[in-house]
């Protein structure tokens, strides 16, 4: 599919869906879904910076997905360890910024070392793809509450000065523009607690292909599908 003259919008974010079931379906463990999705990651990642993307978030491990097998969970840090080894290895080629939005304290320490390394040895990059790592919406707007309460407990700010603005800058996405589009291949059609501050105006797109098998054709699709929304904001 050929795009439009018009430019991709600025920030793209993806649910990462289906590896499971793409695994399941050839027979194979959960764990070579995963593996397959990481590659179908790279492909698109590649592809977002030449089209233009600004900025790209995808949906890489979150809050709930602790209650998975332990097998299929080690599965996933590997290959987060392994993509970041990577990355950093080629990081001059790639010139991408890193950043993560999520608590990483739960991660292992080697693996905090690499996301680390990775955000600090891309900091000056200007496309920037942020990992939704440990993460939740509900845990990221309750942590912002938390933090903007100490500030008032210590002084910095009155209750009354609490604005969307100010919230915002509170979040793991801090400075970071919101996402005009939303993209869930797999079939599903539901947010999974995905940057639920985030997308209070984005387009939703919801495509019935399985993340391993999601390629440039099916972005393009997505793409297009956003052009023909009517953004108004809540205006006429």
């Amino acid at each position: 599919m050929a795009l439009s003259d018009k430019k991709p919008p600025q920030h793209i974010a993806i649910i990462m869906d289906g590896n499971g079931r793409w695994a399941k379906k050839r027979g194979l463990p959960r764990t070579a879904g995963h593996a397959a999705g990481a590659e179908s990651f790279r492909r698109i990642a590649n592809y977002c910076r030449t089209l233009g993307v600004k900025y790209l978030t995808v949906y890489a491990f979150s809050t709930e997905n602790w209650k998975r097998s332990e097998e299929e969970v080690s599965g996933i840090m590997r290959l987060l360890g392994k993509y970041l080894k990577e990355a950093l290895a080629d990081m001059e080629k790639n010139k991408v910024c890193f950043r993560f939005f999520g608590d990483l304290s739960r991660l292992s320490p080697e693996l905090q070392k690499l996301c680390a390394a990775a955000v600090d040895e891309s900091k000056d990059y200007d496309v920037q793809v942020n990992f939704c790592l440990n993460y939740g919406g509900r845990d990221e707007i309750v942590r912002a509450g938390r933090a903007f309460a100490a500030d008032v407990a210590d002084g910095k700010y009155k209750p009354e000065d609490l604005t969307e603005e100010l919230l915002a800058k509170y979040l793991y996405s801090a400075d970071v523009p919101d996402p005009e589009l939303i993209i869930r291949p797999s079939g599903e059609m539901r947010t999974s607690n995905f940057l639920l501050w985030q997308s209070a105006y984005s387009e939703y797109v919801f495509l019935n292909v399985l993340w391993p098998d999601f390629g440039p054709a099916d972005l393009d699709e997505a793409i297009e599908e956003y052009h023909r929304r009517n953004r108004r904001f809540g205006g006429t």
